[in-house]
């Protein structure tokens, strides 16, 4: 007699729940995407102004939209979180350039869409397909988050590869003549081609949406409720209230926007760290390939942890990874100091599988999604609060230096802040580390609250 198949990757809603994160993630413009902004005529004020309306848009959208999809279902809020995105990069991709005012708020636009995607797909992706998971008996969620950290990673290579040589018309103009065609290749011809390959992800993305189906979850008077957006708004503030009533779950999201805020932070100005280390900025992208190829194995690895060690421990593991990794960083050797970036940024994969993991099996599937929003809400606004903070020491320090040596060039001063900066990073990390452990050391013992 033959066992029956136990795999988790045989139910439906957790397939396309990887095919959706992998889709909806691989963005062929990422490995351009500031000087993209400039190339179509916007300047850096308005690209950093255009980052501050997107992040605004998640955090004001996203757990409201977390409670629609406990509300009014899971798959709802993801189909019109893929109808969004189609929009967002529709309009990208067909705005005329010859206006700038008009170019100007089309972008506008762009980034309110491209906020309200993340926000309506945060939480709901992962609620359906942990429901789905449970509504089938049951199965191991930890393997799910590999296999989909997995795909991911392999999907963000090629976008980043590929986005990257559709975007250089030397390049590929050199490809078409190895290749035998004659076709003339421009800047002109090669500003969209990213953006174009994106759209195809879009639609394919919200295709995959329209094959998902609902898991219904909610409580008999939730069902029979002819008011559901007060039902909605009612099951925020119960979850809200629930969170800061429930210690394991609330340490651990403590956890994450601790960690994911440090690190993206400093992610975010990896190509600064590479120049002051001295790395060519023709292998900027590889290591960014590089870095992804570690979600090939970090996931791995951290399933193990779960199953082998406690919450506790796989938590101070990770921390002890990212302190290692910000003090090694703060030598800045030449070259060398890849390792120490490297430890510090594939930590992330450890941070994100461990606080999915550790959440879903501690969450009741009524308010799924509601929690896992005010998870991303959480990780929004810490990294909101430690930009405004980096903001504020960057402008002392480069007051200070300036002051100290005035006949200093603008380029030197620049990594001169930059370097001076990173400690503050170590020792920040370590101070709230420490207060958030004497916390919590009790409440992150044990899996479940």
């Amino acid at each position: 007699m033959m066992a029956a198949d136990t795999s988790p990757f045989r139910i439906p809603n957790v397939r396309l729940f990887i095919i959706f994160r992998v889709l909806f993630n691989a963005r062929f413009y990422y490995p351009v995407f500031s000087i993209l902004f400039l190339d179509f005529g916007l300047t850096l004020a308005q690209f950093a102004l255009l980052n501050a309306v997107w992040a605004a848009t998640i955090v004001l959208c996203e757990v409201p939209f977390g409670s629609l999809a406990d509300s009014f279902g899971r798959r709802n809020l993801l189909v019109f979180a893929g109808f969004l995105m189609v929009l967002e990069i529709a309009l990208w991709a067909f705005v005329p350039r010859d206006n700038l005012d008009l170019l100007f708020w089309a972008f506008v636009l762009n980034r309110v869409l491209s906020g309200m995607a993340e926000a309506a797909a945060s939480g709901a992706d992962e609620a359906l397909a942990f429901d789905s998971l449970q509504q089938q008996g049951g199965g191991d969620w930890g393997r799910v988050l590999e296999r989909q950290i997995q795909l991911q990673s392999a999907g963000f290579v090629v976008a980043m590869t590929l986005g990257g040589v559709l975007y250089d018309p030397e390049l590929l103009q050199q490809l078409f003549q190895w290749v035998g065609l004659s076709w003339r290749i421009t800047s002109e011809t090669t500003l969209r081609l990213p953006i174009y390959f994106t759209l195809v992800t879009a639609i394919m993305t919200l295709l995959t949406t329209l094959r998902m189906r609902e898991v219904d979850v909610r409580d008999d008077r939730s069902k029979a409720s002819s008011q559901p957006i007060r039902t909605a708004v009612r099951l925020v503030w119960q979850t809200g209230r629930w969170l800061f009533r429930t210690p394991f779950v609330l340490a651990v999201m403590l956890f994450a926007l601790l960690c994911d805020s440090v690190i993206r932070m400093i992610m975010t100005m990896d190509s600064q760290y590479y120049r002051v280390i001295e790395i060519p900025e023709a292998l900027f992208g590889v290591f960014g390939s590089l870095l992804a190829m570690f979600g090939f194995v970090m996931p791995g690895l951290a399933r193990r942890l779960t199953v082998h060690r406690s919450p506790l421990f796989n938590l101070i593991l990770t921390a002890a990874a990212i302190q290692l990794g910000l003090i090694g960083i703060c030598f800045v050797w030449p070259w060398a100091g890849l390792l120490p970036a490297l430890l510090l940024f594939s930590s992330l994969y450890l941070v994100g599988f461990f606080t999915s993991y550790y959440l879903n099996q501690a969450i009741s599937s009524g308010q799924r999604a509601t929690v896992l929003s005010f998870k991303g809400l959480f990780l929004n606004l810490g990294y909101g609060g430690i930009g405004l903070l980096y903001a504020l020491l960057l402008a002392r320090l480069r007051g200070r230096i300036a002051q100290s040596h005035p006949d200093m060039s603008e380029v030197l001063i620049k990594n001169q802040v930059f370097v001076d900066s990173l400690p503050w990073f170590a020792g920040y990390f370590g101070v709230l580390l420490t207060v958030l452990l004497l916390v919590s050391w009790r409440m992150l013992g044990k899996p479940r609250p």
